[in-house]
């Protein structure tokens, strides 16, 4: 062990006159391990949101929607054959939007329409595992005159409604006879078939599912689509894959990926964990701000000692040594508590669960979190890196006393 820090370990042990020096190390380490605590739960909890967000939005939207300028899509099929041979696509499935109303005994709703192929939808949005009741077999069989088509609802628009599974309801479109494609139909009944929790409230509120066959007949749409959805292998590659598609398939096609469509929400997420990690930081400031005073009142306390280490050979440079130590071994020691107490605590919230949140407002029922190895090393460096820096000036002042000076009444 080098001399300067056998020294340094020597001076955090507290004598009976120097006890109270000893309590404010210990209080500042207790600070540093609560800024870099907190640190780590509140990034965790934001990256638990993103990565939570993100795995709903892309469960029940397409990573990449194939549209085309101007007009609805016809040769759709030949479109999807194309698309299913571009290098990085998993798969592709037909879709047709609109806006309508959905309207039962007790209520009415404003929903988005959404028509699916049964067939290949599954392949591309997580539909079938975010049903809760029925199955997407039963969109496939369409009704007669007597036996309404099948429609899929979120399980927070069935409460607004007041219906359940095999209930009859009313669709009815803004267009009425200005169908895309002629005149339509301005309203039709459906039977819940499915009943969906995607747990984000905003689209168990505000979306619906029906069969694409269901949809062109009651648009009056022909055959024809609104655009292809696509599913990619690696989704932050997107958008290459998408280039590549628009590439291939040329005007009057274009393409449109989850992070444009998402943009502005990631980023406002993006803004604040940002801004969380900044303020936090003021906590790990203001125990760097107790590691100086500690150390300046320490100085003053050894200048006797540091007046006969310098009589007996001892450098400027040792003298700093000394107390950068001291004061990272507060800072380090600090750390460590404070990565373990967030680990932990990390773990009692994804496991349990205890706080819970309104699905209303943040789009999720509980605090999610996910640990990312690069936080922990990015908390720990500042912390560390904060502790080293408030020990500099200290240091400075301990190396430039003269030895004559301190001993001369001594």
């Amino acid at each position: 062990m080098r001399y300067e820090l056998f020294i340094s370990l020597r001076y955090l042990k507290a004598k009976r006159k120097q006890i109270f020096i000893s309590i404010i190390t210990v209080i500042c380490m207790a600070g540093v391990g609560l800024g870099v605590m907190a640190l780590v739960v509140v990034l965790s909890v934001m990256s638990g949101f993103v990565e939570d967000l993100k795995t709903k939005i892309l469960g029940t939207n397409a990573h990449l929607v194939i549209l085309q300028h101007g007009s609805a899509m016809r040769d759709y099929q030949e479109v999807v054959r194309k698309v299913e041979g571009v290098k990085g696509v998993v798969a592709a499935t037909p879709f047709i939007f609109s806006q309508a109303l959905l309207t039962s005994e007790t209520n009415v709703h404003g929903i988005a329409l959404r028509g699916i192929d049964p067939e290949t939808a599954g392949r591309v949005i997580n539909i079938e595992t975010t049903l809760k009741k029925g199955s997407l077999e039963s969109l496939k069989k369409e009704g007669g005159s007597s036996w309404p088509p099948g429609i899929f609802i979120g399980k927070e628009l069935a409460q607004n409604l007041g219906v359940m599974l095999e209930d009859t309801v009313v669709v009815v479109s803004p267009l009425g006879a200005m169908a895309p494609m002629g005149t339509g139909s301005p309203m039709k009944k459906f039977r819940v078939t499915g009943i969906f929790d995607s747990g984000m409230y905003e689209y168990d509120t505000s979306l619906a599912y029906i069969s694409l066959e269901s949809a062109q007949k009651f648009l009056a749409m022909e055959d024809v689509v609104s655009g292809v959805e696509v599913k990619v292998q690696d989704i932050y590659g997107v958008r290459k894959v998408g280039q590549s598609i628009q590439k291939l398939l040329g005007f009057p096609f274009w393409t449109k990926d989850w992070m444009q469509m998402n943009r502005s929400l990631f980023a406002a997420l993006k803004l604040e964990r940002t801004v969380m990690f900044i303020i936090l930081v003021l906590i790990v400031l203001v125990a760097a701000f107790g590691i100086v005073s500690t150390l300046i009142m320490v100085v003053m306390e050894k200048n006797k000692d540091i007046a006969i280490l310098k009589s007996m050979g001892a450098t400027a440079k040792s003298i700093m040594r000394i107390f950068i130590f001291e004061g990272l071994i507060v800072g380090v020691v600090g750390t460590i508590l404070g990565l373990i107490g967030g680990y932990v605590i990390c773990i009692l919230l994804a496991k349990y669960q205890f706080i819970s949140l309104p699905s209303e407002v943040y789009y999720i029922s509980h605090l999610p979190v996910k640990m990312n190895m690069t936080d922990f090393l990015i908390v720990a460096l500042s912390a560390i890196a904060i502790s080293f820096l408030a020990t500099l000036y200290p240091a400075w002042q301990a190396s430039k006393l003269d030895p004559a000076e301190a001993l001369r009444y001594e």
